[in-house]
């Protein structure tokens, strides 16, 4: 049956020229909210909200002339996609074309952080997405809109303009984008649309796993012990892999409004985000794009084993990996993953924090890998170990729904929130004079301005600890570092430099590919000691047995603190004052000692005083 026509793409090309106006400079969103608005959010959440929401949309709306799936930045994938799959059942059902929708909102990225890497990662998966969609007659529309509060009417104005009364999306757990799915769903219900927002970026969603009294879990181990209960108990539920679009008719293309989305390109770059041509290339090289890529890495990861070459910035696909599955890389990484001269990890952050591959998919790699009809979650193997890291993002994203605040730049422990934290701007500038705490009324305490001395060498690489400054020089080279180098590098801010713990997470998230709200706040808070199951603030890492055991052969320092590179041992480690100085290495900013006596006697002066 040839395909009903759609009206013009008058509403999109509108949303391309609005999107032609600068309107980032001037942009400046609340970064904190205050405590008693936190808490409000808290106790009325947008999760409930919009699932109500959702569930009273009209039961029957019109036969439409096609069917709208967006896209979002968490999801960028075609197989094992619950909302694409739903909408392209929906399509079929109906005789009708899908359309794919993605929407480029600036104003979102700087909201939340968003770096050019990351949206450089973003604009490549797309085009890979737009080609496979093509075979199957699918148009993907990429269209640009300036101003985020109007975002829900611009999408329901494409839908009106494409004459579609069904609009599929994957739920996003951030307030904002909560929010702005609860609006979607209002204007749908008052213009005859129905909008259909479904979980997928778990693999079980929030609200499943809960305590005996039905509330959401704040700790981790007897979350995680329920959730590969409830897991086990019910894999056709949340293993199942979502079926695969269906291509629409070959006679989509000859309609002649419709035939107009197949020519809309994804752009190469998104203005106010844009990266150097080096950085650009180096990304590609090291986080290929597309679903097939991100499959390819997931199972060098359960086949063969690691590699010292490719402990920095290196094609996760190169050829030379030997084959075992004894030895593989999973099966070791319960006595490896720490260690960071070699590719002990599975590198697949970026694919899971954007969605190019499904987390369900990965655990249904391990079921093969292990022919075994249970999903593994103990402590005692390699495959068990990295599902338990799997389980932390469902942990780390439910903690994001059910306690909303962490979402609002507040600590989930409020105590802290009193916290001195020591000036991280130059003088003049505002972002937390020492001595004051942050004002409850100051809508960015982090603040935009020029780096005081102490950030800034912290960011450069450049604070005298040889294994903090190879992990914030890894971040500046590739993207992504180890996470455990994440928490011996936040660690130290937030404690022997104690800088608010704010002010790394928004530079983790500007600077990393695999930035997500929900496990960079996670991490943050965790190694800040204001979050949820966080670790205590009386125990602080020492960086320089941390280094030791991270990088015992000290190859990860070499290669990203070359001025080290002909040290050996201990002095790689904890170079002394005149060995750093004949090396032209910086000394370190504090001693460890004096900066954990500080931090302790802030963090016990802000609880005591909270009391």
């Amino acid at each position: 049956m040839a395909p009903k026509r759609a009206r013009s793409t008058s509403a999109g090309n509108e949303l391309s020229e609005i999107a032609k106006r600068p309107r980032i400079a001037s942009f400046a969103p609340r970064k904190v909210a205050t405590a008693q608005n936190a808490a409000a959010v808290d106790a009325d959440q947008p999760m409930d909200k919009l699932l109500e929401a959702v569930k009273n949309q009209s039961e029957k709306v019109k036969s439409g002339n096609a069917v709208v799936y967006w896209m979002r930045m968490a999801d960028l994938r075609i197989s094992d996609n619950h909302a694409l799959s739903l909408a392209s059942a929906q399509a079929k059902k109906e005789e009708i074309p899908l359309i794919v929708l993605f929407v480029i909102s600036p104003q979102d990225y700087k909201a939340h952080d968003r770096g050019p890497r990351r949206i450089d990662f973003t604009l490549r998966n797309l085009a890979k997405i737009r080609n496979s969609l093509a075979e199957l007659n699918i148009p993907l529309y990429t269209s640009t809109h300036s101003v985020r509060k109007t975002l829900p009417a611009a999408v329901l104005s494409l839908t009106q303009d494409w004459k579609c009364t069904n609009i599929y999306g994957n739920i996003e757990y951030e307030v904002d984008e909560l929010r702005r799915d609860m609006e979607v769903c209002s204007l749908a219900k008052s213009k005859g649309v129905r909008a259909h927002f479904v979980h997928n970026k778990c693999i079980i969603e929030p609200g499943v796993v809960t305590t005996k009294e039905n509330k959401a879990y704040s700790v981790y181990s007897p979350y995680q012990r329920k959730w590969i209960s409830v897991l086990n108990d019910n894999q056709d539920q949340y293993l199942t892999e979502y079926p695969d679009p269906h291509p629409n008719v070959d006679g989509v293309r000859e309609d002649t409004e419709l035939s107009r989305l197949f020519e809309c390109e994804v752009p190469k770059f998104v203005p106010g985000f844009e990266m150097e041509d080096d950085d650009k290339q180096t990304m590609a090289t090291v986080w290929p794009a597309g679903e097939e890529v991100a499959l390819q890495i997931l199972s060098l990861f359960l086949h063969t084993k690691s590699r010292s070459s490719q402990m920095g910035a290196a094609n996760p696909v190169a050829e030379g990996a030997e084959s075992s599955d004894k030895a593989s890389r999973i099966m070791k990484y319960g006595q490896d993953r720490d260690n960071a001269d070699r590719d002990t990890t599975s590198r697949l952050s970026p694919y899971l924090s954007a969605g190019v591959i499904s987390i369900r998919e990965c655990v249904r790699a391990t079921l093969k890998l292990q022919k075994s009809k249970k999903v593994d979650g103990s402590r005692d193997t390699g495959v068990g170990r990295w599902i338990q890291e799997l389980a932390w993002r469902d942990f780390y994203t439910g903690i994001l729904a059910f306690f909303p605040r962490v979402s609002m730049g507040r600590p989930y422990l409020e105590k802290f929130a009193a916290v001195e934290w020591e000036a991280h701007q130059e003088a003049g500038a505002g972002g937390g004079d020492v001595g004051k705490g942050y004002n409850d009324d100051d809508p960015d305490p982090v603040g935009q301005q020029e780096d005081a001395e102490v950030l800034r060498r912290w960011k450069e690489g450049m604070t005298g600890v040889p294994v903090v400054d190879a992990a914030m020089r890894c971040i500046q080279q590739m993207g992504w570092v180890h996470n455990r180098f994440r928490m011996i590098t936040a660690m130290y801010l937030t404690k022997d430099l104690m800088i608010d713990w704010r002010v790394g997470e928004r530079y983790f998230m500007e600077n990393l590919i695999d930035g997500d709200l929900a496990s960079n706040n996670g991490g943050w808070q965790w190694s800040a000691s204001t979050g949820v199951d966080p670790c205590p603030y009386f125990r602080i890492f020492n960086p320089y047995s941390q280094s030791i055991k991270v990088d015992p052969t000290g190859d990860f320092i070499r290669e990203f603190v070359p001025e080290l590179s002909k040290l050996r041992g201990p002095d790689l480690h904890n170079p002394s004052a005149s060995v750093a100085s004949k090396l032209g290495y910086p000394h370190p900013i504090i001693s460890h000692e004096e900066g954990r006596q500080r931090a302790l006697e802030r963090f016990k002066n802000a609880g005591a005083a909270s009391k």
